[in-house]
């Protein structure tokens, strides 16, 4: 789904609206019952000072499961990342998160499904997790920096996917209904073969 200006992500609510990861009233006491709902897993913290993707460094966002603060560029070094981008106004996102959460299931340690949070109200990403009972790593990013980093289309969902090494192997924009389409898109990128469940 393209972004336009009817979107609640990007409409016009004051001057400082645009450089927000989250909305005010999500305090970290707000969100604790939310949290607790979502039963999301900690995120990925990561290597050494310096490592990870030079376009991601820099960029630290919190975790939408437990409040930490991430390094972006640190979680992802030396591992194979799937990275979801989505909000919670998204029907295409909601479809595809549960998807997302079986391809990681089938992945195991071989691969780090990572969602990242592209609105600011951090309060409906976890009532929405917690609808799809879909517990994966998630980073908050109101300000959309992960995505203008790497250089991701103007629409939701996408998908973004890392090598070990930090390089990006594929940007897809668009959406998957289910594991083995997100396999049949991801494998072929990090040398797996795509095994097609019945």
């Amino acid at each position: 789904r393209e972004l336009g200006d009817d979107d609640p992500a990007i409409a016009p609510a004051g001057p400082a609206a645009a450089a927000r990861d989250h909305r005010d009233a999500d305090t970290q006491e707000a969100l604790a019952g939310p949290r607790a709902r979502a039963e999301l897993p900690p995120c990925p913290s990561g290597g050494q000072e310096g490592g990870g993707p030079d376009v991601l460094r820099g960029i630290t966002l919190e975790c939408v499961g437990d409040g930490s603060m991430i390094n972006v560029a640190r979680a992802v070094e030396g591992r194979v990342v799937v990275l979801n981008l989505w909000a919670y106004w998204c029907g295409p996102c909601a479809d595809e998160l549960p998807a997302m959460a079986e391809y990681q299931k089938r992945m195991g340690p071989a691969v780090t499904v990572l969602t990242v949070h592209q609105d600011e109200n951090e309060t409906a990403a976890l009532v929405r997790l917690a609808e799809l009972g879909v517990h994966l790593p998630t980073l908050q990013d109101g300000r959309r920096l992960v995505a203008a980093a790497l250089h991701v289309p103007n629409v939701m969902p996408a998908t973004v996917v890392l090598r070990a090494d930090g390089s990006v192997a594929e940007v897809l924009p668009r959406s998957f209904a289910t594991a083995d389409e997100i396999a049949a898109a991801v494998d072929p990128k990090i040398g797996m073969k795509t095994l097609e469940r019945g």
